[in-house]
């Protein structure tokens, strides 16, 4: 009984650490820091490109490929706990995440009315922070398209920054929605983010003539990021 308490005590002990580690170097509250740790350790998450997300200024929309079921656990213990999270229906409704949910306060996503955007808008001009789910579709069908085109123009009209972010190697997670390459029980992970641009910016950027649209400029950037180098692990004792 005495191993079995001392060796639960050693685990907590080591939990707290490596979670007060995290709230140091990500400036993330106990609360998420608590439930990262466990994902940052497993997943050995090169986490350190989550910095230029956290620190862009409001109004900011985080735009997030979702490959699998961690990334809405991921960004709800990342981002900054005043982030409102527009979550599908799975992941608003998994028993699983109902720790994670509790980080920061979040709403479902309805498909068949895209976005609320007239209060979507007035949160982020405001000062406020919305992260958003797209799917993880390099060629998405028109109604999956439709979700760049909504975002798009909460963007443009709350003249709102928007961060693309990636998590590189989900797809080949247990929790992966469309596995990519087989599934592996543990796979490393890797956060990559992109600068703030507002979508004028973002079509200013574009490389093509004539300019193109906002919904294909915003698509475009969240192509980019995929592309972006992996962040290479900065924490090599977490790992």
């Amino acid at each position: 009984m005495t191993i079995a308490i001392a060796l639960v005590a050693a685990i907590l002990a080591l939990w707290l650490a490596a979670a007060v580690y995290c709230r140091m170097r990500r400036g993330m509250s106990l609360h998420q820091a608590m439930l990262y740790a466990p994902l940052k350790v497993l997943f050995r998450i090169g986490d350190g490109a989550i910095a230029r997300a956290r620190a862009a200024q409001p109004p900011v929309i985080y735009a997030v490929w979702h490959s699998s079921r961690l990334e809405p656990a991921l960004m709800l213990a990342l981002l900054p706990d005043d982030t409102l999270h527009i979550l599908d229906e799975d992941s608003a409704e998994a028993w699983w995440l109902d720790p994670w949910r509790a980080l920061a306060r979040n709403i479902v996503f309805n498909a068949q009315h895209v976005f609320v955007s007239r209060r979507l808008v007035r949160r982020l001009r405001g000062g406020g922070r919305l992260a958003v789910y797209l799917p993880d579709e390099e060629a998405p069908d028109p109604k999956a398209f439709r979700l760049f085109r909504a975002i798009a123009r909460i963007a443009a009209k709350a003249e709102a920054r928007v961060v693309p972010i990636h998590v590189e190697g989900s797809e080949r997670s247990l929790f992966a929605l469309a596995p990519n390459g087989g599934r592996r029980p543990l796979p490393r992970l890797s956060v990559a983010t992109l600068e703030p641009l507002t979508i004028a910016e973002m079509i200013a950027l574009a490389p093509t003539e004539p300019k193109p649209m906002a919904a294909n400029a915003l698509f475009g950037r969240m192509l980019a990021v995929r592309r972006t180098a992996p962040q290479k692990m900065e924490d090599r004792e977490m790992a």
